[in-house]
């Protein structure tokens, strides 16, 4: 089992990609509490030069919440980060963590129904690009 799911898609900008899959995130019910320009950190911090990457920690408030009721200390894996990074040809990569594939290291059974929910979301938010 993969632990994500990716697309290529072309996009104007990195902006413009942004723009679009935050905007995918809005209609399954996601906001952005995180947003990690690992590009300007790596320039920043080691004076290394790196391609557009983008880290978008998305979340769903209610399955979150559910979620945090089910498991306590389910918050280290929470929010679900969803990747924008440059590709060949101009083009764009998004990937997002498929949660199903991380909540089987937590082995909560009361877990399974909301992963699977979460991955759906996700899985959509990918596929609408």
């Amino acid at each position: 089992m993969s632990y994500y799911f990716a697309k290529t898609v072309s996009g104007k900008s990195l902006e413009d990609m942004i723009s679009r899959v935050t905007s995918a995130l809005v209609d399954q019910g996601f906001g952005i509490l995180t947003e990690i320009d690992v590009r300007e950190t790596l320039k920043k911090k080691l004076n290394e030069e790196f391609r557009d990457y983008r880290i978008l920690g998305a979340c769903n408030p209610q399955l979150a919440h559910q979620a945090l009721l089910a498991e306590d200390k389910i918050g280290t894996m929470l929010p679900c980060n969803v990747i924008i990074q440059a590709a060949e040809s101009g083009n764009f990569e998004v990937a997002a963590v498929d949660p199903v594939a991380s909540m089987q290291a937590v082995g909560n059974p009361k877990l399974e129904g909301l992963a699977n929910a979460v991955r759906d979301k996700l899985k959509a938010v990918i596929d609408s690009l």
